[in-house]
């Protein structure tokens, strides 16, 4: 795979995937349309999943498939991506989720967001159709607060969204200073950790729907008995870095989203 470079800023996509045979050869394509190297990273798929992302990895040129030996969860899968993505020379990732929720439109402005300031976490920040389930939507509102207690900050605007971009060495050496969650809490647990290192934090508001019969590994009770254990220990870990953070708002306050 060839990197697209803008001096130090060498950018790819990449997608965990568990199962969405479905979604994925258009979600590939349609990042490869702007140009992006693609890294798919299968996280132990089932064998109708396996023969479609063998297919495409034959047929798309600037695809490269990471296969896992079996199923671990979409935070180890993105942990092997991210890391993977660091080793093969890229400077930033875009995470995007393969089963058709995100509008790959809102591509190049994720790529001159973080080109513009190349050390800054970009967050998708949702906006919601009807598709979107209640409980699902109200459940996130909880999450927001826990996030802007655990950060002291509302830079944050959602941290559960999965189409975001990361620079790649903040992020790597994040995960080698600590283990991140295997499951559905890495997105919020990954933006935290990151904030906490001195990230900027940049909100992009983009469209996410919830297609029509779309597979959801989201699991209600388990996800959210994780959800909120992860919460409960990132509130732990805010209290000594309480005066840092707070410091850090009064020191650059433009760092703040208006």
């Amino acid at each position: 795979m060839s990197a697209i470079a803008d001096g130090r800023f060498a950018p790819c996509a990449l997608i965990p995937i568990y199962n969405h045979k479905d979604t994925i050869a258009r979600t590939v394509q349609a990042l490869r349309t702007h140009g992006l190297p693609v890294l798919v990273v299968d996280d132990g798929s089932d064998e109708a999943t396996r023969a479609v992302l063998d297919a495409l990895a034959r047929e798309i040129d600037g695809m490269q498939l990471l296969r896992l030996p079996h199923n671990q969860g979409k935070g180890r899968a993105l942990s092997a991506g991210l890391l993977a993505a660091r080793e093969a020379g890229y400077s930033h990732a875009l995470q995007i989720d393969a089963d058709g929720q995100h509008d790959t439109a809102d591509v190049p402005r994720f790529l001159a967001t973080a080109r513009a300031e190349p050390r800054a976490l970009v967050c998708g920040q949702p906006i919601y159709d009807d598709s979107v389930p209640r409980a699902r939507l109200y459940g996130r509102y909880v999450t927001h607060v826990c996030v802007w207690m655990e950060t002291l900050s509302l830079a944050i605007r959602d941290s559960m969204c999965g189409y975001r971009l990361y620079p790649l060495a903040d992020t790597c050496a994040e995960i080698a200073r600590a283990p991140l969650p295997a499951r559905m809490d890495f997105d919020t647990e990954i933006a935290v950790r990151l904030a906490w290192r001195g990230l900027p934090v940049r909100n992009l508001p983009t469209r996410v729907i919830y297609p029509e019969n779309g597979l959801s590994h989201f699991r209600m009770l388990r996800d959210n008995l994780r959800i909120s254990a992860m919460h409960t220990r990132l509130l732990f870990g805010m209290l000594p870095r309480a005066p840092g953070l707070v410091w850090r708002r009064f020191r650059t306050p433009r760092q703040e989203p208006r």
